[in-house]
């Protein structure tokens, strides 16, 4: 493959990167991998708690690394999960933490919302949290709009 057909793969690395740099600073871990199954799990949990056109318009969103992470072991049939609390959603992240639990799992969460919300479109992010149950949607920071910005 020639270099000029790697830029696409090179951006989507650079993005992916951009992306779990940003969380991990949020979070003020230090600790990138660890910033990046945070970001995967919670995508996952995200994933598995909204309708399938849902999860695809979320998808498109992604950089192309991330998307297939998004995707990866997902059973569309199987979505939206049944257990749909907050508790089960925290729980499904926490899995992923057996042997470094997060202090706080519902604020490490709050920290992968804020920083999706600063790069998917307020339209997505608006549809995303519409779709989830009030629980989880109460601690998805809303979006930033100026005093008197209009609702679109």
């Amino acid at each position: 493959m020639s270099a000029v057909g790697l830029q696409g793969l090179d951006r989507t690395v650079q993005l992916t990167h951009i992306w779990i740099n940003d969380l991990d600073a949020r979070l003020e871990w230090n600790d990138k991998a660890r910033a990046y199954r945070l970001l995967k799990s919670v995508l996952h949990a995200l994933r598995d708690s909204l309708q399938v056109n849902e999860v695809a318009d979320l998808g498109a969103q992604l950089p192309g690394l991330l998307r297939g992470a998004y995707y990866e072991h997902w059973r569309p049939a199987a979505t939206p999960v049944k257990n749909r609390s907050m508790d089960d959603f925290l729980a499904r992240v926490n899995a992923d933490f057996k042997r470094d639990p997060l202090p706080n799992a519902a604020q490490a969460v709050m920290a992968v919302f804020s920083l999706l919300t600063t790069k998917i479109t307020e339209g997505e992010i608006e549809d995303v949290r519409r779709s989830l149950p009030e629980h989880v949607r109460n601690i998805w920071p809303e979006p930033y709009r100026a005093p008197g910005a209009l609702k679109h």
